[in-house]
């Protein structure tokens, strides 16, 4: 049942006319009461509508973008082709697309999410990797659900399909979601694993992501599936942030731990990046001495010495993409689910083949 504002004014103990001064902001309310107000807002997923709202009434032409870091070329590559294909085209209406950073917390994609409700979202598409916690992901379908109703166009890019509460294990297409892209990252590691196993490699310690992302998860699985296929037992495995410092840290302890690694595979490139500045602080030269591999093909990837070998993710295309479906522009993919595929690039921090 939608909730209405003497729901929100008897959750926040307050009169109903307090709570419109707060939502319209042009009366002074205390600080506490204005917090009680809103926290009870957040809860009852109460969204303004009506004429009294101009807010509200102007909101169809709003687009919301979800990103973990806007920072991180991973995510501002996709944003920024998803807000090209949004801004309009030959007989569309123009959108507004608005970039949400959650910095990775899960409390602020919720917090978006309601505020894309609030604002009559026309569509919202939410980049990268998911949270792998079952309350999270409750939470997240519960939201995606009231929007989907409210008429915004759902896209997932680059995040595995939406399990819906009751679904078990198996990701439904159906439900809230308009359409889903989801990124090979388990065939990808996989290759790229191979690669190394190719070149004569059996110590390869792995510079892994956050273990509570499914994009780390599945990174992980591609790469243990390689190394149990050529029967090769599995090196260290570091967890980290997918940032530089990361990076370099989980290296040290990776030779800490086995002093012997010929290879290291970074959750990608940027955590590749302070794995090779470990590498040679520790006197170590890359490719002769130790082979380092990343993951996305990110601008800069070409330009380190070595040039990185990496998996190329297509995130420019992906974004576009993303754009369109959410506009309606490009057919939805069977089922709903596409699988996006990346391109092993084979470069100069991988080395020759070892005797």
């Amino acid at each position: 049942m939608t909730a209405t504002l003497a729901d929100v004014a008897a959750r926040a103990r307050v009169s109903p006319a307090t709570v419109s001064r707060v939502l319209n902001g042009n009366y002074p309310v205390a600080a506490a009461t204005r917090e009680r107000v809103l926290r009870a807002v957040d809860e009852l997923d109460y969204v303004l509508n009506g004429p009294a709202s101009s807010l509200a009434a102007a909101t169809s032409d709003l687009v919301g973008i979800l990103v973990n870091d806007i920072a991180d070329p991973f995510f501002g590559i996709m944003a920024g082709a998803a807000q090209s294909e949004i801004g309009g085209g030959p007989g569309t209406r123009e959108k507004l697309a608005v970039v949400c950073n959650t910095g990775g917390s899960p409390e602020r994609e919720l917090t978006y999410l309601t505020l894309l409700q609030r604002q009559r979202a026309a569509a919202v598409i939410l980049t990268g990797g998911a949270l792998e916690d079952p309350d999270h992901a409750a939470a997240v379908a519960a939201k995606l659900s009231r929007l989907a109703e409210a008429g915004a166009r759902i896209v997932l890019c680059g995040r595995p399909p939406l399990v819906l509460p009751g679904a078990g294990a198996e990701a439904l297409p159906a439900g809230p979601v308009a359409a889903t892209l989801t990124f090979d990252n388990r065939g990808g590691s996989r290759r790229l694993t191979e690669h190394l196993l190719a070149l004569g490699h059996r110590r390869i310690g792995y510079v892994a992501g956050p273990e509570e992302r499914t994009t780390t998860r599945h990174r992980v699985e591609g790469h243990l599936a390689a190394l149990a296929d050529a029967g090769v037992a599995p090196g260290p495995l570091v967890h980290g942030s997918y940032d530089r410092r990361s990076g370099y840290d989980a290296t040290i302890e990776l030779l800490r731990l086995d002093p012997s690694l010929t290879a290291v595979v970074a959750a990608n490139d940027t955590v590749a990046l302070g794995a090779c500045a470990a590498l040679r602080d520790r006197g170590l030269s890359i490719p002769d001495d130790v082979s380092v591999a990343g993951f996305d093909d990110l601008p800069f990837s070409t330009d380190a010495v070595p040039a990185l070998t990496t998996v190329r993710l297509p995130l420019y295309e992906a974004g576009a993409r993303a754009g369109r479906l959410a506009m309606g522009r490009e057919p939805v993919p069977p089922g709903g689910i596409a699988t996006v595929h990346g391109e092993l690039m084979v470069r100069g921090s991988t080395g020759r083949t070892r005797a």
